[in-house]
């Protein structure tokens, strides 16, 4: 499929829109680094007493506009409430939302930029992290122009109850689910790929690599398929949101 580029928003209107959700639902709102005349937005909302803590990010591949997008949408809907603490950086790749490109202005891939840093954002980003408390949970949104569904990889090496059937099937109302036996070059069954994690032998570290290592044992990268119609895409990662949260939070 041929990947759909055009987004409504340029990145620094998306990044106010953003901001002013998060004030508005309850968020503190850091900006950690700047891209171009773009804020990095780090945004966080603590619930008095212990709640499991869940991170999510966006936008860190500037032609994956659904995702930014989604939480927006979910920000503006009261999705993040007292059942847990929030940490939540929406907007990773503002240089390439606008340029409508995987990578940054300086042609940096930044999610295969975490274990050998060279760009600007991701050191702000790791430097940002650090201050943060370990999560319990991470949910990391992303777009495939490549795929021909919804599909997800599956980080949990202490084998805690999956939710990647449920997601599965919570998105495969509203979008179709990739049924190939091989996504991204790697093993899949009904849209879940499952990896070897093993951050020591990666060369080149995405995010999610990244926070395996140094955040949290467990995580979900969502992928929708780039060909699909923005709208569509938008509302499967809300459900794979929804319904990740909903069946972690039990």
């Amino acid at each position: 499929m041929a990947p759909v580029k055009a987004a409504p928003f340029a990145p620094a209107e998306l990044a106010r829109a953003l901001e002013a959700a998060a004030r508005a639902a309850g968020f503190h709102v850091c900006e950690f680094g700047r891209a171009g005349d773009c804020p990095l937005l780090g945004l966080t909302r603590r619930t008095a007493g212990p709640r499991p803590r869940i991170y999510l990010s966006a936008g860190i591949h500037g032609d994956e506009p659904a995702p930014p997008l989604a939480l927006l949408e979910l920000m503006n809907e009261g999705f993040f409430d007292h059942r847990a603490h929030w940490i939540v950086c929406p907007l990773l790749n503002p240089a390439g939302f606008a340029a409508a490109t995987r990578e940054n202005a300086g042609g940096i891939d930044l999610n295969r930029d975490y274990r050998r840093t060279r760009s600007a954002e991701v050191a702000a980003h790791v430097r940002w992290l650090r201050r943060q408390p370990n999560f319990d949970l991470y949910l990391t949104l992303h777009e495939d122009w490549e795929a021909t569904g919804f599909y997800l990889y599956e980080i949990n090496p202490q084998g805690r109850p999956s939710l990647a059937e449920p997601i599965i099937e919570s998105v495969r109302t509203v979008c179709p689910i990739d049924p190939h036996e091989l996504i991204d070059d790697r093993p899949a069954a009904g849209g879940i790929i499952r990896p070897d994690v093993d951050p020591a032998v990666r060369e080149l570290w995405p995010e999610s690599i990244y926070l395996r290592a140094h955040h949290a044992a467990r995580g979900y990268t969502l992928e929708t398929p780039s060909g699909m119609p923005l709208e569509l895409r938008v509302r499967a990662q809300k459900a794979a949101v929804n319904t990740a949260v909903a069946r972690y939070l039990g």
